[in-house]
């Protein structure tokens, strides 16, 4: 279950740190899906093979938590402009910026004096045709340095139906709507969104991996005459050595990446 209260733990060299949430969620609508950690089967979608033997398959799978949308609506787009509905609408809307069904109502409820009339549109058509955006219906937090890359969700099947964009938000600076832009991809037929099935995954990633200080130390070797003996040692260790092996096990990656970090987790992990 989420925790939203720090607790101190006591570390290997035997000093406590604080156990604080890397992120926390806020939920606004009280319709919402609360977000769940992704799968490492991706929902049960990954073959049974993947999921023993392809740890780069479920790792990426289980980076981050799985955001859902808070109910069930369906677009269609005729080219030109954007209707949209919601389970028991009953009938099309244009779609300019619309608040989550009784929102705006219940948000003047609970917020300060000052705060009400300020609630979040629920979806809202974008400046550019086909693109819409969309919100969670959350808030997420995060502790300094880190973000939040807020992308579709890994090896889980695809709608044909639309496109996801990828954002990095600075939610340890952003306090505001937990938000994803879409592109439709065809027209005049409805475009479907389902509440029980993840619109997003969001991922963790400290500010520093994305700087351009950071991406700008790479190296590129051109060629194989280029290869250092280290560099052929490695091939060797990685490639050849498991490939010669008569005892060799499948699944030897999976197995050692699963060893790795059950050690970095620590004991009683």
């Amino acid at each position: 279950m989420p925790t939203t209260r720090a607790v101190a733990k006591s570390g290997a060299d035997g000093a406590e740190r604080a156990a604080e949430p890397l992120v926390t969620f806020y939920r606004l609508i009280p319709e919402a899906r609360l977000p769940q950690r992704a799968d490492r089967s991706a929902g049960g979608m990954l073959p049974v093979r993947a999921l023993r033997y392809c740890a780069p398959v479920t790792t990426a799978s289980a980076f981050g938590w799985y955001v859902f949308p808070p109910i069930d609506f369906a677009l269609k787009w005729d080219g030109a402009d954007i209707v949209w509905t919601y389970k028991d609408a009953g009938e099309w809307y244009p779609l300019g910026a619309a608040q989550f069904p009784d929102f705006s109502r219940y948000f003047d409820k609970h917020a300060p004096k000052d705060v009400k009339s300020f609630s979040p549109p629920f979806i809202g058509a974008g400046t550019k045709p086909a693109n819409v955006q969309l919100w969670s219906g959350l808030i997420a937090r995060t502790v300094p340095g880190w973000s939040l890359l807020v992308r579709p969700p890994a090896n889980l099947p695809r709608s044909r139906g639309y496109d996801l964009y990828e954002g990095i938000i600075e939610t340890d600076r952003w306090f505001g709507p937990l938000l994803t832009n879409l592109r439709l991809a065809r027209t005049d037929s409805p475009v479907e969104i389902r509440r029980d099935y993840p619109l997003l995954q969001v991922q963790p990633i400290p500010r520093e991996v994305y700087a351009n200080e950071t991406l700008n130390r790479f190296e590129i070797v051109e060629k194989l005459a280029d290869f250092t003996a280290a560099d052929w040692q490695r091939y060797r260790e990685t490639v050849v050595g498991p490939n010669v092996d008569p005892h060799r096990r499948r699944g030897a990656y999976a197995v050692k990446a699963r060893r790795r970090a059950k050690r970095a987790a620590g004991p009683g992990a």
